[in-house]
């Protein structure tokens, strides 16, 4: 099966079940029902069933078409690079859902009154290991083989650049710490929303959490990936999934480029290091490319397949000399 058409039917079954399953036992739910509860288990707001149906649906209804906004926007590179964090966020957000959205109507069934509807504290670690537990086996199953490189994406080790031919290297790098990190911020990120949207926020468990997870989420998305792109007149830097923040560097600013072994230790440690004149961007130990400017400075990224770039970009620089 298709892994597009898995995921659209994914998608198109929690749906149905966060609006129909509500109104399947709708006989035995109070009006309104309990939606929030506090650290006590005791419920400290209430909704509609409608209204309850509706916002869960609202919330998958986000949830998918940020990933389907993250996907096509990379126009499939995204994909290539995070296809397992992809399929984890897909289905462990949806059990996150359902299992949220079960321990609610359970804690409101055959109760006579919203405020008599008690959560227990179980209900919350089941519904949270199951949305790990499943992310994390969709992601592994759904992390597909390596792709092949891409014709023209690598220049050969012994470059020789043709005449009205335009060459391209493209290299990336992940650090899976910051990835671990970024989906669990995603994680709690949303089920907090979800909280704070379907009642007061008070007294909530993950809603103080909601500062410090989008701060983690935005810092993990600047560091759990770089891509560097060599071609025409310029080195491109792009950081995290989307390549923003960019940095370009012109080649008329290259001196030149050369591969080469460094780890955090020799840095400085991990992340944005250095002096000026004389800096590193460590997402890995490892195989660097390193650019030495025409000013005498020089910038270490560490990248994989570095040798090739510095290939590609040497060539650039002897065409510019030598047209």
């Amino acid at each position: 099966m298709k892994p597009r058409v898995i995921a659209v039917g994914w998608g198109l079954l929690v749906g149905a079940v966060l609006l129909l399953s509500p109104f399947a036992v709708r006989d035995r739910l109070p009006e309104p029902i309990a939606t929030h509860w506090g650290v006590s288990g005791l419920p400290d707001s209430a909704a509609s069933l409608t209204g309850h149906a509706l916002t869960s649906v609202l919330i998958w209804a986000v949830t998918g078409g940020i990933l389907v906004a993250v996907a096509a926007y990379g126009r499939g590179r995204i994909m290539r690079m995070y296809r397992a964090c992809w399929w984890g966020v897909l289905f462990g957000m949806g059990v996150l859902l359902l299992g949220t959205n079960a321990s609610t109507l359970a804690a409101n069934l055959d109760v006579p009154d919203w405020r008599s509807a008690l959560l227990p504290g179980w209900h919350i670690a089941a519904a949270l290991g199951s949305a790990v537990v499943a992310g994390a086996v969709c992601g592994y199953l759904g992390r597909g083989e390596p792709d092949e490189p891409s014709p023209g994406s690598q220049a050969p080790p012994r470059l020789r650049l043709e005449p009205g031919r335009r060459t391209v290297w493209i290299g990336h790098v992940t650090n899976p710490w910051p990835v671990v990190a970024g989906v669990g911020s995603l994680a709690v990120t949303i089920a907090a929303v979800m909280l704070t949207v379907t009642g007061p926020g008070s007294g909530g468990v993950l809603t103080p959490l909601l500062p410090v997870s989008v701060i983690v989420l935005v810092v993990s998305l600047a560091t759990m990936s770089l891509t560097v792109r060599v071609g025409g007149e310029r080195v491109v830097i792009g950081f995290g999934p989307l390549g923003w923040p960019r940095r370009t560097i012109p080649l008329s600013k290259i001196d030149s480029a050369w591969s080469e072994p460094l780890h955090p230790g020799q840095v400085g440690g991990w992340g944005f290091r250095g002096v000026p004149g004389s800096a590193t961007i460590m997402l890995r130990g490892g195989e660097c490319l390193v650019l030495r400017h025409r000013s005498g400075g020089r910038l270490a990224i560490s990248v994989d397949d570095a040798e090739h770039g510095a290939s590609l970009i040497n060539a650039l620089i002897a065409e510019r000399v030598n047209p």
